[in-house]
């Protein structure tokens, strides 16, 4: 079975920091680009933060300085450590791969489903 399976979600008050995971089944045995996106009640989901196979990273301006993703590439791992979080943050949190290797094939866009965040003010 193949999941992508994210964990570290809760709630903290603003100022605080949480700390995300996100692990991929042992199925998967290669992933391009992983990242982070959060979807708001009555909000589009948008994209928080990606890293590469190869080290690139990419913020959402509302993150920058505050968030920081990191890979290790291979377990197929990403973490997403958010510090002085605000109550805008408040949203769910997915887990992405924008391409993924297994014995299958390879597949593009495949998701976790997702941990709450919930920033009190």
């Amino acid at each position: 079975q193949v999941q992508l399976v994210e964990s570290g979600g809760g709630l903290v008050q603003a100022g605080g920091s949480l700390r995300l995971s996100c692990a991929a089944s042992r199925s998967i045995f290669s992933i391009n680009t992983m990242g982070w996106y959060r979807q708001a009640p009555g909000k589009q989901r948008e994209l928080v933060a990606t890293a590469t196979s190869g080290g690139t990273t990419n913020y959402a301006d509302s993150v920058k300085g505050r968030f920081t993703i990191s890979r290790a590439n291979a377990k197929n791992t990403v973490d997403l450590q958010m510090n002085s979080l605000k109550p805008e943050d408040t949203a769910i949190y997915y887990c992405h791969a924008d391409r993924i290797w297994t014995i299958a094939g390879p597949k593009d866009g495949y998701w976790g489903q997702g941990t709450q965040v919930t920033v009190s003010s």
